[in-house]
């Protein structure tokens, strides 16, 4: 029997609604399969900070290491966003597991879904056949980049945005690699015409292409206008490069195509970790109220059997099943406001269908 370590972090808000269900269609592989999934569940966030006043403890590094992959749920809680002066912060958490576990390539998916066109703001006939990947650099940039502060007289704020060759590199081999299994072209964001680092960037990536992926289609595009055609023409995509900043604005606009930011999973990959979440936050909001879409999780953990367990065929049964789910309309609220069933009750139907 195959044995898998899955190293679980919950978090804060919705995170752990979420999660369950993504077990529950585990669980539901686990059994159909004869795969034995081991879960050891560990703290981050505001979670940690309560139980430890640390947002990211030792003991769940621990864990993470001692795994083959790290599935997680969201991250971030009001009491510290609405604290200006609050000096460790939940989010401290994600950024130093990143960090720690060097997972410098988020990896997303934008898909869109014809049965759920009515829930996007865009026009069918935009969103008609959208399927693109983000690579975004995770590790470095303007989150990471030192110094950072603020002057003595607090008038005055600063960040650092520092690039390096190898990690431009790095994260371009992916995004090229990706494009060979799928359309062969790979869009560059940037903005060369104002960032030293940008310039770097393009310079980095084209030298790259035109020393080992001669058949793939290299286009370079300002990210402002990259904003404006995700939205008027999003098909024209099919692997997009970017650096973290850009990345991070880009990806949540993206996720408006399809209709919820609770359909979107993602990767965080490293040279020896991996790490898999949805994409939305916390959603405080609607913590403990049954409301929360489990979807993007629940995807995440597919990705996670496909990418770091190379189960393929298992993942694709994730993935149809939860097609099959958003086709029989068995969706949560932020896709149906007016039939709608609860986070549990759309877990259980994927794991069931599963």
């Amino acid at each position: 029997m195959i044995n898998k370590k899955i190293a679980v972090l919950p978090g804060d808000g919705i995170g752990p609604e979420v999660i369950r269900e993504a077990i529950k269609c585990l669980d539901a592989i686990s059994l159909k399969y004869s795969i034995q999934f081991e879960y050891s569940y560990a703290l981050i966030g505001a979670a940690a900070i309560q139980k430890t006043e640390s947002p990211l403890p030792k003991e769940t590094i621990h864990i993470c290491k001692n795994s083959d992959a790290i599935l997680f749920g969201a991250i971030g809680d009001p009491a510290f966003d609405n604290n200006p002066q609050a000096k460790v912060r939940p989010e401290q958490g994600l950024l130093a597991i990143r960090k720690e576990l060097e997972l410098f390539a988020n990896i997303r998916p934008i898909n869109t879904y014809e049965t759920l066109a009515h829930a996007s703001p865009l026009k069918n006939e935009t969103i008609k056949n959208v399927n693109f990947i983000v690579f975004r650099e995770l590790t470095g940039g303007i989150y990471f980049g030192s110094p950072r502060g603020r002057t003595e007289d607090l008038k005055t704020a600063f960040d650092t945005c520092t690039y390096s060759e190898y990690e431009i590199i790095r994260i371009a081999e992916l995004a090229f690699q990706e494009s060979l299994k799928r359309k062969s072209k790979v869009t560059l964001v940037d903005k060369a015409n104002v960032l030293a680092t940008s310039r770097l960037w393009r310079e980095v990536v084209t030298r790259l292409k035109n020393e080992k992926y001669h058949q793939v289609e290299l286009e370079t595009m300002f990210v402002d206008n990259a904003a404006m055609k995700i939205i008027t023409n999003p098909t024209q995509f099919d692997v997009i490069l970017t650096e973290n900043m850009f990345g991070d604005i880009l990806t949540d606009e993206a996720s408006v195509i399809t209709g919820s930011l609770g359909m979107l999973p993602s990767a965080s990959i490293g040279e020896k970790y991996a790490l898999y979440e949805p994409i939305h936050g916390s959603y405080p909001e609607a913590a403990g109220k049954q409301i929360a879409n489990p979807i993007a999780t629940i995807l995440s953990a597919a990705m996670m059997l496909e990418t770091s367990f190379q189960m393929v065929q298992e993942a694709h049964l994730i993935q149809q099943a939860v097609v099959k789910s958003i086709e029989n309309g068995f969706v949560t609220k932020d896709i149906n406001p007016h039939k709608y069933y609860t986070t549990s009750e759309i877990g259980s139907y994927i794991a069931s269908n599963i």
